[in-house]
C-alpha cells in the first residue's frame, strides 16, 4: 500500500496527537560514535509552533546521551500500541540550553502536551526548572510517519523547503564515555 504524503503538518496533526495521547511513551533511538543504535523509553511532550511540531524531552544529561547527541543529533522516536498504531518521528534533537526553554518545557510537561501526555517533573527534579540535574532536549522533526494498525494505512509528513535548523558539525574527535550508568 502506498503511503499518503502531506506537506502540511495540519493534515495529520489530529491523528498524531491522538496516537501520542493514547501511547504516551516513545522509544528514543540515538547512535554512538560507531553508529550502533541505543534505545531508551522516554516521555516527550509536543506542541505546534508556526505550523510545525516541536517536541520537548525532560532528561538527565547522562554521558551516553551527551556523547550520542554530540556524535549525531539525528534521532528517531517511535510510538507503538497493541492495536498496531505507530508513530515514527525522525528528528534533529539538541540540548535546549536557555532558561526560557527549560521553563517552557517544564510547564508543557506539567500541563500536558498534548493534554493527557506529560507528568509533574518535580517528582524527578526537586529543585524545579532550576534544578542542576534537569535538562531539556528539543526535538525538531524532519519526517513523521503514522501507520494505522487496522489497515496499515500510512501517512507521511515531510516538509518541503521548510526545514529544521542546520545540523551542527560532529566533533572532530570521538567522545569517549566511561561508565554509562543506568540512566542512559
Amino acid at each position: 500500500m502506498a503511503a499518503t504524503r502531506v506537506d502540511s503538518f495540519a493534515d495529520l496533526q489530529d491523528t498524531f496527537f491522538a496516537y501520542v495521547r493514547d501511547i504516551k511513551y516513545a522509544t528514543m533511538i540515538t547512535v554512538d560514535r560507531r553508529n550502533r543504535p541505543r534505545a531508551r523509553v522516554l516521555l516527550p511532550v509536543w506542541e505546534v509552533v508556526d505550523g510545525r511540531p516541536v517536541g520537548w524531552l525532560a532528561a538527565y544529561r547522562t554521558p551516553v546521551k551527551t556523547a550520542h547527541l554530540a556524535h549525531s543529533p539525528h534521532t528517531t522516536y517511535s510510538y507503538w500500541n497493541p492495536r498496531q498504531n505507530t508513530v515514527h518521528v525522525d528528528a534533529l534533537s539538541t540540548w535546549a540550553e536557555t532558561d526560557a526553554d527549560r521553563r517552557h518545557a517544564w510547564e508543557l510537561h506539567t500541563r500536558g502536551g498534548p493534554p493527557g501526555v506529560g507528568y509533574d517533573p518535580i517528582h524527578y527534579w526537586r529543585g524545579g526548572p532550576d534544578d542542576p540535574e534537569y535538562h531539556v532536549i528539543r526535538i525538531d522533526p524532519r519526517r513523521i510517519q503514522l501507520v494505522r494498525g487496522s489497515d496499515l494505512r500510512s501517512t507521511i509528513w515531510q516538509p518541503g523547503t521548510d526545514r529544521p535548523p542546520a545540523v551542527p558539525p560532529a566533533p572532530a574527535e570521538p567522545v569517549e564515555v566511561a561508565g554509562a550508568g543506568a540512566r542512559s
